[in-house]
Order: C-alpha cells, then structure tokens, then sequence
C-alpha cells in the first residue's frame, strides 16, 4: 500500500558531480517500503515539469528515508535546488521490490552506475552468510556508496570503465570473476545492457537473479502503460508489475 504525504527535506547535498543525496521526513515510508522499492515526487508547486519523478529507495531509518539520485534534466535540476526543511509531495512506496528468502547462503548484489541506488537498503537488510557488493561506474569521480558499502560487507568489488580506480573493466566482467563455480543468488540494478549481460551470466550459472530494471516512467502507478516491457508474460508495466522482475522472465532486446 501507497500514501501520499508531505515529507520535510532534512538533509541535502552533492555527494559526486551531479549526483545528491536527499533525505526526507516522513511517518509511513521508512517502515512499509521494501529494497527494491520506489517513491514519486512533485518536484514543483506549478505544472511544470507536470509529472512526477520516480526514485529508488537508497536508505530507510525510523522515521526518515533516504535517495540518492543524478541530476539528468528539468525536474532533477529543479530538485537539485530544495533547502533543507522544504516541503515535498511523495507518493510511495510504489512498485514491487526484490523477493529475499531468508536462507540465502551467498547473495551477489550488482549495481552499475545509478542502479546502485536501491542495492544499499537492499544490502542493509539481506540476510546471507556471504555477502558480495560488486559496483561499476564510468569513472572514479563516479562512485558511489563506497564508504556505506565497506561498513556493511568486506567483500566489496569496484570497477570502472576507464581503470581510473579499481578494477578496469565491465562490473558483469567482475560478476564472471567472482561467482567461479560459486551457487549465489543475484540481485542488479542498472542499464539494460549491464542487467541483460548479468542475467545471461546467471542463467549460465544456474543461479537465481532477480534484476531492477531502469525504465522512463510517466504516471508511476500502473495506468499511462508507458513503461512496459516484453516478458515471457506478455507486456508488464515496470512501475507496477516491477521495477524488480525474475531474469529469466525478460525478452532481453539485442
């Protein structure tokens, strides 16, 4: 279930170029909302930009939540500018977010670029008795949650497209690496590409993956049907019938 609520900025700052963490009040969200999950915000009072803006839930505490998110157009600019005890309109926790079995042996969690967004909360409340972080970005500059994954797990892998820090290379290249003849269930967030090359490694290995797919959305609830994807199923609306989906189930386009 969903509410819509006025929520109060508490904190706000750029945490890499472009890239800000927000953290908002609120009495609901922080205890009904799953990793996996997201939240839509009114980032204006006026009609314009009209729609809402969708966001993964990056971090929850008792009586607060946490996003973290890119500034890539007209509403991110425009949230980029909120002051600390600003009102927003959010409506949330909206979509289906990751399915966690408690008896998880060894879990994989894969984010690249702004899919590592969801994978914090996710790997704050996953219970498994190995657990693997492995983060891909484009550069150094563009890393992200490093520090807060270091404190939860010492198994953490990051790469970057131009070898500027960690290990040169794709974060699927990372998942080949470190999965070896391991069993793991894996958890990823990210491009489509990146999400496509992780689920047919998964698939390869014969391991659960369940995968957060990045789609434009409009409306956010289910009803405009402009985020739908192909799936074994037929068409499904990420924000609704996702964003989390089983890998197996997408007709990955080439």
């Amino acid at each position: 279930m969903s509410i819509q609520e006025k929520c109060r900025i508490l904190e706000h700052q750029e945490v890499a170029p472009k890239h800000f963490i927000l953290t908002l009040s609120s009495k609901y969200i922080p205890t009904h909302a799953d990793p996996g999950q997201f939240v839509s915000i009114k980032v204006s009072d006026g009609t314009d930009p009209l729609l809402r803006r969708p966001f993964s839930v990056h971090r929850v505490a008792k009586d607060k939540f946490t996003l973290l998110y890119e500034v890539v157009g007209k509403g991110t600019e425009i949230l980029s500018k909120k002051e600390i005890e600003a009102e927003l309109d959010v409506l949330g926790p909206l979509g289906r977010g990751f399915k966690l079995d408690k008896k998880i042996d060894t879990a994989i969690l894969v984010g690249g670029g702004m899919g590592v967004a969801p994978m914090l909360y996710l790997a704050e409340k996953i219970k498994a008795k190995e657990l693997y972080v492995l983060v891909g970005a484009k550069t150094k500059e563009r890393v992200l949650a490093e520090k807060e994954f270091k404190n939860i797990t010492d198994n953490l892998i990051i790469t970057t497209d131009d070898g500027s820090y960690g290990n040169k290379g794709f974060v699927s290249d990372a998942l080949i690496a470190e999965l070896g003849n391991k069993s793991a269930a894996i958890f990823a967030c990210g491009p489509e590409p990146m999400l496509k090359a992780v689920a047919e490694i998964a698939f390869q290995k014969k391991c659960d993956c369940q995968v957060s797919m990045e789609q434009k959305m409009a409306c956010g609830i289910g009803t405009c049907l402009g985020c739908v994807i192909k799936t074994t199923k037929g068409y499904q609306k990420v924000c609704d019938d996702g964003p989390v989906f089983d890998g197996k189930e997408i007709v990955w386009q080439d």
